[in-house]
């Protein structure tokens, strides 16, 4: 394919960061793919193996699955689900699927919310060189999807504010579902279709709303602070004159947030007696 992999455009280093509406574009292209595997082929077929590398783009950006090496029949008649040996991609792969080897559509949906969650984070799904407690995105980003105040504060920074901010709350919505622990509460591919499909056309730029300017001013002021006091950040780790401290977002606290426009003052300390 023209454009090659998915992978490649979001992780390669010095490629160009993927505008918002492409990646929306080509998250639906993938969705429509799985959709037609799930519910629309002649038997259905479950892929098994949905990951970056293998999203293909052509010249437009159209999304094509690639390698089907791992894909099987989906159950028929009564079976709820295809019993396999545990194969796959770690980080991608449903949880059920990996503790029991039950394998379902739903299967899929998981990991079709694990790439979506690369796209709009512009990180791995694993990756060990990241800080402790951020090497499985999924578990780095679930307790932000649900929140967006806290939402805004993942999202990749290299798209320096050009995103819809309807659409990166629809599709942190549509992440956190599809990621749902339970898999009778993901949605069904067609309806993950049906949720992306407005998504690349919406011009609700963050880069020109206040919300966006304010979080860039607080970004700054924190900077600003942190340089005063000896404070800056080094492979991913916040450090006070060589010594480790905690996070930056700790640092930051809530004013960190593009919905605070002011960090809270700070409460005198009680003298000693």
């Amino acid at each position: 394919m023209p454009r090659g992999s998915l992978e490649n455009h979001l992780f390669r280093k010095g490629s160009l960061p993927l505008p918002w509406s492409i990646r929306m574009k080509i998250a639906l292209g993938a969705a429509k793919g799985l959709a037609f595997l799930h519910e629309e082929a002649e038997r259905p077929v479950i892929y098994r193996d949905f990951k970056t590398s293998n999203i293909l783009l052509d010249a437009d950006y159209n999304a094509k699955l690639s390698d089907f090496g791992l894909a099987k029949d989906g159950p028929e008649g009564d079976k709820t689900h295809v019993s396999t040996r545990v194969m796959g991609t770690y980080g991608y792969a449903a949880p059920e699927y990996v503790m029991t080897g039950h394998l379902t559509s739903k299967s899929d949906v998981y990991s079709f919310g694990v790439v979506l969650l690369e796209m709009l984070t512009g990180r791995r799904s694993m990756d060990k060189n990241r800080p402790n407690g951020e090497h499985n995105l999924v578990e780095w980003a679930r307790p932000h999807l649900g929140d967006k105040r806290r939402f805004f504060r993942i999202l990749d920074p290299r798209l320096e504010g050009h995103f819809s901010i309807k659409g990166a709350l629809k599709a942190a919505q549509l992440a956190a579902q599809c990621l749902s622990r339970d898999p009778k509460a993901r949605p069904r591919m067609s309806e993950v279709v049906e949720t992306l499909k407005p998504l690349p056309n919406l011009n609700d730029m963050a880069s020109s709303s206040y919300y966006f300017q304010t979080m860039q001013s607080d970004r700054s002021r924190s900077s600003n602070i942190t340089a005063k006091n000896g404070i800056r950040v080094q492979a991913g780790f916040v450090t006070r004159n060589g010594q480790p401290m905690r996070n930056l977002s700790s640092l930051n606290g809530p004013q960190a947030s593009p919905f605070h426009q002011h960090p809270p003052s700070p409460k005198p300390k009680a003298k000693e007696p």
